[in-house]
C-alpha cells in the first residue's frame, strides 16, 4: 500500500516537472530570435499573425502602409526558432511552399543569407527589409521590432507598479517626456524582459530599472505589453 502511494507521488512530482519544463520552453521560445527592419519601417512592434503574412508571402505592406520584404536564414538556431514560433513550419515544408508559390507565379523566392551579419547589413540597405537574427547578434544600423503576440492584446492588470527615479540633473534642467517601452509579462506577472522603444535614453534607462519590479496579474500565457513612463520635471 504505502509503495502505491509513493508511486503515484511521484508520477505527480514528474508530471507536474514536465509541465513546468514544457511551459519554460515555450516562454524562451520568443527569446531564441530577435526581428530587425531597415530604418525606414516607422512601427515599433509587429503583430505575430502580421509577420506569419509577411513571411508567407501573404501580404507586401505592413499595417502603417510600408512595404515588406522578407528575409530568411540558410539554417541554425535563429532560423530554426523562428519557424518553430513564428510560421510553425519545419524547414522542409517551408521549402515546399515557396517552391508552389513560384511555380504558380504568386511569389519569388525570398532573399536568404548563411550569417546574423549578413542579415543585417541586407536588412539596414533594403527599404522595407524585414528579417531575424539571434538575440546577440549585432543591430547596428536596424530597427528592432517588438513582436506582440495576440494574447498580448488584451489587457494584464498591474498590481505592483514602482515609480521611476527622477534624475535630479535633468529635473533641474527642466527636461522631461514620455519613455515607451515594450514589456514582457510571464503567465505568473513577474516581468521578465524590458525594450526601450523611444523617448530620452537616460529617463528610459530610470524607467526601464522601474518597470522591471513592477508585478502584473496572472495570464493564461507570456504576454507584451507596450507601456508609456511620464517624466514631468513640474511634479
Amino acid at each position: 500500500m504505502q509503495t502505491r502511494e509513493n508511486t503515484t507521488k511521484a508520477q505527480r512530482v514528474l508530471s507536474i516537472a514536465v509541465v513546468f519544463i514544457l511551459f519554460a520552453a515555450r516562454g524562451a521560445t520568443a527569446r531564441d530570435v530577435k526581428i530587425v527592419a531597415n530604418p525606414e519601417v516607422k512601427v515599433d512592434s509587429i503583430s505575430t499573425s502580421e509577420l506569419k503574412s509577411v513571411f508567407l508571402a501573404e501580404r507586401q505592406s505592413l499595417r502603417d502602409g510600408s512595404h515588406a520584404e522578407p528575409v530568411f536564414q540558410q539554417g541554425g538556431p535563429a532560423h530554426q526558432a523562428f519557424l518553430r514560433e513564428y510560421l510553425g513550419k519545419s524547414d522542409g515544408a517551408l521549402q515546399d511552399y515557396y517552391g508552389g508559390l513560384v511555380f504558380t507565379g504568386k511569389a519569388s523566392m525570398p532573399k536568404s543569407f548563411r550569417s546574423d551579419a549578413e542579415v543585417v547589413a541586407y536588412v539596414a540597405r533594403t527599404r522595407g527589409a524585414i528579417g531575424y537574427v539571434s538575440p546577440a547578434a549585432s543591430a547596428e544600423g536596424v530597427r528592432i521590432l517588438v513582436v506582440i503576440s495576440e494574447g498580448g492584446k488584451s489587457e494584464r492588470m498591474l498590481i505592483t507598479r514602482v515609480s521611476p527615479e527622477y534624475p535630479e540633473t535633468l529635473r533641474r534642467l527642466k527636461i522631461g517626456g514620455t519613455v515607451r517601452l515594450a514589456v514582457t509579462i510571464s503567465a505568473q506577472g513577474r516581468v521578465e524582459d524590458v525594450q526601450l522603444l523611444g523617448g530620452n535614453p537616460i529617463l528610459g534607462e530610470s524607467a526601464v530599472t522601474a518597470v522591471r519590479q513592477w508585478v502584473y496579474a496572472l495570464g493564461r500565457s507570456q504576454t507584451v505589453v507596450q507601456v508609456s513612463v511620464p517624466f514631468d520635471p513640474e511634479h
